[in-house]
């Protein structure tokens, strides 16, 4: 059993980031991981706690989510974002949005609502009844020093609080150059995230279309019911080559157990739990490196 112990994993994103930019990434983590870590430790929820990771990650432009988002082939900004509650399986999404400044939280606004996911105007008219917090959506255009970058750098994070209870959340900026109106894994439950209290949490980054068609987090999720996390990774990157398609995976199962995996060149990541410090790396390799020492 996990109850009595917290844990919280982030990441910035799979996909290849130049050498000179990888500490800029692990910190950008280790900010957003710290946002979450503190919640957690004075005993507060794994929602609040995810979503505050994820909306330290929306505020740094080293991320492709929120301010820093890519463009689409119109020149405009429109993100998609989601988190799920795996005590109650409240699902809470938003996509194709211009406006808002954190899209997780409107996200996360959702989640007591009968609609799991609202798009475009539907959802900027939601955020406009809650007093969601607006911005110009020119706003949210930076200059990215990774100008070639076509997007896939998702963020997201996965928590687990004291009392045993699973969050898992994403936020994403899109594709570089995508058709507008374009939706990607990021704010389906079973593609681009999934907690369940009983069996865990995942979040997802990657080329979204591929993601959705082999329902990825699901198969994730699915594996995770009889394996530990690293197999159950192992499994569902199998499941990817079918079509193709780079990933980049986090998880927490029910037990507390953190890994993470991925099949691009890099991703970004940060965890911490009650019995290890914060740590981050861009690559999994660094990861199994630090296990050794």
């Amino acid at each position: 059993m996990s109850e009595g112990r917290w844990a919280i994993i982030v990441h910035g994103g799979a996909k290849d980031i130049p050498p000179e930019r990888w500490q800029i990434h692990r910190d950008g983590c280790l900010v957003a991981l710290a946002a979450g870590q503190a919640i957690l430790e004075a005993g507060g929820s794994a929602l609040d706690a995810v979503e505050a990771s994820v909306r330290a990650l929306e505020d740094d432009p080293t991320f492709n989510a929120g301010y820093g988002s890519v463009l689409n082939a119109k020149g405009e900004v429109e993100c998609d974002a989601a988190i799920m509650d795996g005590r109650t399986l409240d699902v809470g999404g938003v996509a194709a949005v211009k406006t808002l400044r954190h899209p997780i939280s409107v996200a996360t606004a959702m989640l007591p609502e009968r609609p799991v996911l609202l798009v475009g105007d539907g959802a900027e008219c939601f955020a406009r009844e809650i007093d969601a917090e607006l911005c110009d959506p020119r706003d949210l255009i930076v200059d990215h020093p990774e100008a070639d970058d076509p997007g896939c750098d998702t963020v997201g994070c996965v928590a687990l609080d004291i009392h045993g209870d699973i969050v898992a959340g994403a936020s994403t900026g899109g594709l570089k150059g995508a058709r507008a109106g374009r939706v990607g894994d990021s704010p389906l439950p079973g593609c681009g995230l999934y907690a369940d209290n009983a069996t865990g949490g995942v979040s997802l980054s990657g080329e979204g279309e591929s993601l959705i068609r082999v329902t990825l987090a699901s198969r994730l999720m699915r594996a995770l019911e009889s394996l530990p996390p690293g197999p159950a990774i192992e499994t569902a990157l199998a499941a990817l080559a079918r079509v193709g398609g780079e990933a980049g995976l986090i998880v927490i199962d029910a037990e507390g157990r953190i890994d993470w995996g991925h099949n691009s060149a890099q991703f970004a990541v940060a965890h911490a739990s009650s019995n290890r410090p914060p740590q981050a790396f861009v690559s999994r390799a660094e990861d199994t490196a630090k296990d050794a020492e």
